[in-house]
């Protein structure tokens, strides 16, 4: 019996840990495991009005948002240059404002979306904070260019590719939004230059 015992907890154990290796990394990876199980046939509390690639899209641009308002913010605090604070200052209303139109329409749709930034982002927010002076400036203003140009990649496929027409729109509304904010950190970090 104790043999019986000691047998099945190990096995428990290994399905635990084992069950812990597969388990989402960060929020964005459970939001985006969350949607893929959500019934797509159906609208309501237990289905998702969207199909995968549209939640998907949805979970990558909050992600993407968050990002920026957590950047924004670390950057109005560390930034040297008035320029980068300025910049700073208005991605975290800009983006702020988007994001709450994103989850806005999240919630209609039932969209589960991240919490926090992902895995890959909090490392460059850890790495661009351990920064000062005008080293943080220049990583930071580094950064919003490569975010701004993926981030208007995505919403440029997202407003020709969703098949929702509410994301589609939101998409199609946010892109000239993120295209001017790329020519302003642009623009900056050309007279850093």
């Amino acid at each position: 019996m104790r043999k019986l015992s000691l047998a099945a907890m190990i096995a428990l154990a290994a399905l635990s840990f084992q069950a812990c290796n597969n388990a989402p990394k960060d929020a964005k990876e459970s939001a985006d495991s969350v949607n893929a199980v959500k019934d797509t046939t159906t609208n309501g509390s237990t289905g998702i009005a969207v199909d995968e690639m549209d939640a998907k899209f949805a979970t990558d641009a909050a992600n993407a948002g968050m990002t920026e308002v957590a950047a924004g913010k670390l950057a109005e605090t560390k930034a040297v240059d008035a320029q980068v604070k300025d910049y700073a200052k208005m991605m975290v209303e800009h983006h702020t404002m988007i994001n709450d139109e994103l989850m806005e329409i999240a919630k209609k749709k039932n969209i589960t979306l991240p919490t926090a930034p992902d895995a890959d982002h909090q490392k460059e927010l850890t790495d661009l904070s351990a920064k000062s002076g005008k080293e943080f400036d220049k990583a930071y203003v580094d950064a919003m260019v490569n975010g701004h140009k993926k981030v208007a990649s995505m919403l440029e496929d997202a407003s020709k590719n969703c098949k929702d027409a509410d994301l589609m729109a939101f998409a199609t509304k946010t892109l000239p939004t993120v295209k001017t904010h790329l020519a302003k950190i642009e623009a900056i970090q050309k007279a850093m230059k």
